[in-house]
């Protein structure tokens, strides 16, 4: 086993008392092993599946199969056709939070949206009359527009600002907003890929001052009664239930939901109803999730969305 750093040792401590269930996150880190593909379908499923599926978790919705490993659903041409979205089974389990809802979402706003598989989970999900799908980041910008494209997501409007102009064009107006906020990515590791400077403390707090910038405008959209879902793929708990605290106590009208079918994944960092998975689990690479209700009374402010979109999309 290759050395691991002082640094994720001491995130280990942090997250587990257990020296083994340290040891298992340091193995899964430094000597990654595969995953099982996962498929979030879009369109009909055909009736005999075109791939070998894993036993479904009891949590998981039916319109999402977990394939065997060596499935390259990708390669398909139901891919190519639109059928299904490839995504990682943790993405998956921090969007499921979204099931709890029960009530029509009539506007979803997925504020950190590229490349675009929470923004389709929340359509197949919730069948929203409008989904908006923003990203800040120009370059990851085309990619959202081609999956959503591809994957025949409509209603959906894509657009391209920072979250500080909807929480002053927006402002109570959307039932449900997701935030899949951008983060140091330790998960990374999990799956064999590179996120250089992922634990120092530096990223880590620079990274969790952009994510309490973005849940607060994004509090701000939220409808009252309506939902805000936030959601990383990494483990510090700088950038999840610190953040979620931190929501809390800024913006006091709002109140994390018990999410029961993720009972098993409470976090015990912190008293809120929120969710990690850990890769040791081998369901998939990390993700961290919890869903805010705005409690506030009232009705959600109507907006003439075709002249505001011109106007935001204008540069204004």
């Amino acid at each position: 086993m290759e050395k691991p750093s002082n640094l994720l040792l001491k995130l280990s401590r942090r997250l587990f008392d257990d020296a083994d269930e340290q040891a298992k996150f340091i193995e899964a880190l430094v000597n990654p092993k595969p995953f099982s593909p996962c498929i979030l379908w879009c369109q009909d499923q055909p009736e005999v599946s075109p791939f070998a599926v894993e036993i479904p978790t009891i949590w998981q919705p039916e319109f999402v199969d977990r394939l065997s490993l060596g499935e390259k659903p990708g390669q398909h041409p139901l891919h190519q056709q639109g059928y299904f979205y490839c995504l990682d089974f943790s993405s998956v389990f921090a969007a499921s939070v979204l099931l709890t809802i029960n009530q029509p979402v009539p506007l979803v706003f997925d504020m950190c949206a590229a490349p675009g598989g929470k923004s389709i989970f929340a359509w197949k999900a919730l069948k929203p009359d409008l989904l908006i799908s923003n990203e800040v980041i120009g370059k990851r910008l085309g990619m959202l527009i081609s999956n959503l494209k591809r994957c025949q997501i409509q209603p959906n409007r894509v657009v391209n600002r920072d979250s500080s102009i909807f929480a002053q064009m927006f402002a109570e107006t959307s039932n449900l907003v997701i935030v899949d906020a951008p983060c140091t990515g330790q998960s990374l590791l999990a799956k064999g890929e590179k996120a250089p400077g992922c634990f120092h403390h530096t990223a880590i707090n620079k990274s969790a001052n952009r994510q309490k910038r973005i849940i607060a405008n994004s509090a701000q959209v939220v409808a009252p009664q309506g939902y805000l879902a936030y959601m990383t793929c990494t483990y510090s708990p700088e950038e999840n239930e610190q953040v979620c605290e931190w929501l809390l106590e800024r913006f006091p009208q709002f109140q994390a939901v018990e999410v029961s079918h993720l009972s098993k994944y409470q976090s015990h960092l912190t008293t809120i109803p929120c969710y990690r998975m850990f890769p040791q689990n081998g369901l998939g690479a990390g993700a961290f999730t919890v869903l805010f209700k705005n409690m506030a009374e009232g009705e959600s402010k109507e907006v003439d969305f075709d002249s505001t979109f011109r106007y935001v999309q204008a540069g204004n």
